[in-house]
């Protein structure tokens, strides 16, 4: 099992442990002195586990800061004892290993091991006590990898899930919810900024006639073919959304009110200059309506204030002949064209 191990430790704990465990465990290594020491490492690199030397200052509380993280708290802690002197008292009191035990888990470590080097008369361990602490220590590092690649599978669908649940099947775009959640970020990054932003909105023209006349695979087609016209004609730093049915949203970063009619304007061209090839022999003429707005001080944080104002500057683009681009505030005057 391929894995990414970081020790913390003084140098007699990693002496001791390093060939220690690339002989039970196929693994990268890294080594941290202290805790301090080992923070720039954990958040570079993100080891799939971690052991500490458990009497060194600094440790348990490098495992509590890691589980209250929420990126770094799936990174399995396991608080390492290796004792070197004679310990006669602790072999004898069997509630000093049960106490450190408890206080290492309540502390914020995955795991805690007591792996003492001789035994109560200072006399080394034999090969078979060894071998049956490196069968312990190869069996504890095993449980915590496991929990750690269960863990990544998790957030791996988890992603998954969310990919499926932000996107549009039939078009492969980000759908509404995905806007959603997007556009208050966005909106939030600009005010921060002190950039410009502005929403397009987008409406194919007699879209139900395309439906009752051709019928709905027909028109599903169209809007496949009218949404990757759109993403392939879009700035790398836009983002094109199904807003539902066949409407789109387009947020436009970085782009004040003239710049967003400028980008409708060529979109709107774009789609209505060359016909669309449904399937052999049927090729359809379609055209969209736009309508935009652009950020203003007084927009909730949401951006529904945003929408709203590009949503009624589509209206009056439909209402006033389609295939035409409105833009504008109640305050200003609204422009539009004719394409």
């Amino acid at each position: 099992m391929d894995a990414s191990i970081l020790l913390v430790g003084g140098d007699d704990f990693l002496s001791a442990l390093l060939d220690r465990i690339h002989n039970l465990v196929n693994c990268t290594t890294e080594v941290a002195y202290n805790p301090s020491e080992a923070v720039p490492l954990i958040q570079a690199q993100q080891p799939d586990l971690i052991i500490l030397q458990g009497n060194q200052p600094g440790g348990l509380e490098l495992c509590c800061d890691l589980k209250d993280q929420a990126k770094l708290a799936w990174i399995y802690c396991i608080l390492l004892d290796i004792p070197s002197q004679k310990l006669e008292e602790v072999w004898l009191e069997h509630e000093w290993e049960v106490e450190s035990k408890t206080e290492a888990l309540e502390g914020g470590a995955d795991a805690y091991l007591w792996l003492p080097r001789h035994d109560p008369y200072g006399k080394e361990l034999g090969k078979e006590e060894l071998a049956k602490q490196d069968r312990l220590l190869r069996a504890q590092i095993f449980a915590g990898l496991r929990t750690v690649k269960n863990h990544r599978e998790l957030m791996r669908t988890n992603d998954i899930l969310s990919a499926i649940a932000l996107s549009d099947p039939l078009t492969e775009l980000n759908n509404r919810r995905a806007l959603d959640w997007e556009l208050p970020r966005q909106l939030q990054n600009a005010r921060n900024r002190a950039e410009s932003l502005s929403l397009v909105m987008l409406d194919v023209d007699f879209f139900k006639r395309i439906n009752d006349t051709y019928g709905h695979p027909v028109g599903d087609r169209a809007l496949q073919l009218v949404s990757s016209r759109l993403r392939h004609n879009l700035r790398f730093r836009d983002t094109l959304f199904r807003y539902g049915g066949e409407e789109f949203v387009i947020i436009l970063s970085n782009t004040d009110q003239h710049e967003a009619l400028l980008v409708s304007r060529r979109l709107c061209r774009l789609i209505s200059e060359q016909v669309f090839n449904i399937e052999e022999g049927l090729d359809l003429n379609i055209t969209i309506s736009a309508g935009t707005a652009t950020l203003e001080p007084s927009d909730d944080p949401k951006g529904v204030s945003l929408l709203r104002r590009a949503d009624q500057n589509l209206l009056r683009a439909k209402s006033s002949g389609r295939n035409r681009v409105v833009g504008g505030t109640e305050v200003n005057q609204d422009m539009a064209e004719e394409l």
